[in-house]
């Protein structure tokens, strides 16, 4: 069953029309509301008009978008009418539910068009404008784009650079707002500044008000989050899960070392820290050496593993064989006994993930299944892998969002600690090499710092 069943959303199907100047991070917005949607079950997709103009002109100059060049603007309206396309041969086919149109959308006349589209196929449309005169806010918008938007690609930055602020020149110069006045019976949101000021308008759904509340919490400054599991643990050397153990021998060094791991991995930053842990008593004694404020969640805890708590996976497949056969089959969906699911760890997880976007610099300090959920929100890891991602013991995790990709270093202690991860079909716990090979989401400790970038989305101009 979804996280939000029919009843919730109310059989609606929703367009995000995002709206604004190039440089406003829409398309950070949108790929942000995709993956939130996308982890609480919610099917959405981002149609970036900008990916669909490169298909025919791949590196323009900014004079392609002078209003005046009727060259350029056909390909760009023909690039918007695929964009629309698409999206609704998605909706129909694919039973889509929530859609983002990514475009600058930045005239009344083109947001009529999309909002008429959209009334003849029973879709509604939400439009959010992204507008902003703040120029540290502009520059570092630049700066990211020029560096990642494949328009620009293989080009000096500085060069780059110059003719993307053209580029938006060109589009001030026919750039119309929503208006509380003009745009009053059109549902829509407003972020001014990217949240300093918010306006809202007829947000009438389950669903929107979600939308509206979650980019409410975003912020664009640069931070960094930190995720750990606790040391090991005394049930970690029995192979049991569940539990609310103490540390083993080597889980308290791994605490001892932690301090110094931080250090290592967030630089300056490291004085900035929050933590956060669960409120069970391993995750608290990894982090008792740690010189910040820390802060226990209940949220953080473990997923609940019911009836099978304080069993070995061996003990599991003994007492509950068709239970264990069921978890392999789904281990997303499958509830324990008296106990949760991944599904369930998710739910009471979206209280952290919202406050995770309103904070700065954190680390958390927390369990293997909740590490998998949260790190597979930032990653944006279907349901059906995160489950099964390994993330071993005494390992730290350096995850910076940015624009378009989320940067990963990893940091693991020279002190070892047993494997947790159990393998599809089996009892036994501990990871073979060729299935590690075969993981693309698999967090791997090697004993220096690695780092490796993965992509979260394209960068979009249109």
């Amino acid at each position: 069953m979804p996280v939000y069943t029919v009843s919730h959303v109310q059989n609606i199907r929703i367009c995000v029309v995002m709206v604004g100047l190039p440089a406003r991070g829409k398309s950070f917005i949108s790929q942000k509301i995709v993956r939130y949607s996308s982890w609480l079950s919610i099917k959405a997709k981002s149609f970036n008009v900008g990916s669909y103009r490169r298909q025919t002109e791949e590196h323009p100059d900014a004079e392609f978008f002078d209003s005046h060049n009727e060259a350029g603007m056909k390909i760009r309206q023909e690039a918007a009418l695929h964009a629309v396309k698409d999206m609704m041969t998605w909706f129909n086919e694919e039973q889509g539910v929530v859609a983002i149109l990514d475009a600058t959308n930045s005239t009344k006349e083109r947001r009529d068009w999309i909002l008429r589209l959209c009334r003849e196929n029973s879709i509604e449309p939400m439009f959010l404008e992204s507008w902003c005169n703040d120029e540290k806010i502009i520059k570092k918008n630049v700066l990211d784009v020029k560096t990642t938007s494949p328009d620009y690609a293989g080009q000096d930055p500085d060069v780059a650079a110059k003719d993307f602020m053209k580029r938006i020149s060109k589009y001030e110069d026919v750039y119309e707002p929503l208006d509380e006045v003009v745009s009053k019976d059109l549902t829509f949101v407003k972020l001014i500044n990217v949240s300093q000021q918010v306006i809202v308008n007829k947000i009438e759904t389950y669903l929107e008000s979600r939308i509206v509340y979650y980019v409410m919490n975003l912020h664009i400054k640069p931070r960094c989050i930190y995720l750990s599991r606790h040391g090991e643990s005394m049930y970690n050397l029995e192979g049991k899960i569940g539990g609310d153990a103490d540390l083993s021998e080597r889980g308290f060094k791994y605490a001892q070392k932690l301090p110094e791991l931080v250090k290592q991995l967030a630089g300056e930053d490291h004085k900035k820290l929050t933590v956060w842990t669960s409120t069970l008593k391993r995750t608290q004694q990894t982090a008792q050496h740690l010189p910040y404020n820390q802060l226990q969640w209940k949220a953080l805890d473990e997923l609940d593993a019911g009836a099978c708590d304080g069993l070995t996976y061996e003990e599991i497949e003994r007492q509950f064989p068709q239970d264990f056969k069921e978890r392999d089959e789904n281990k997303y969906e499958y509830r324990y006994r008296g106990g949760e699911s991944y599904r369930d760890v998710v739910i009471r997880l979206e209280p952290i993930i919202m406050e995770l976007e309103r904070q700065e610099n954190i680390l958390i300090i927390t369990h293997q299944a909740v590490l998998r959920c949260i790190y597979a929100y930032f990653m944006n890891v279907p349901q059906e892998e995160s489950p099964w991602m390994s993330i071993p013991l005494h390992t730290l995790i350096k995850l910076e969002p940015r624009a378009y990709t989320t940067l990963v270093e990893r940091l693991k202690a020279d002190i070892p600690a047993v494997s947790t991860y159990k393998e599809r079909g089996t009892s036994q716990l501990g990871e073979r090499e060729d299935a590690k090979n075969k993981s693309k989401h698999l967090i791997t400790g090697e004993p220096v710092k690695v780092k490796t970038q993965v992509a979260a989305a394209n960068a979009s101009v249109n």
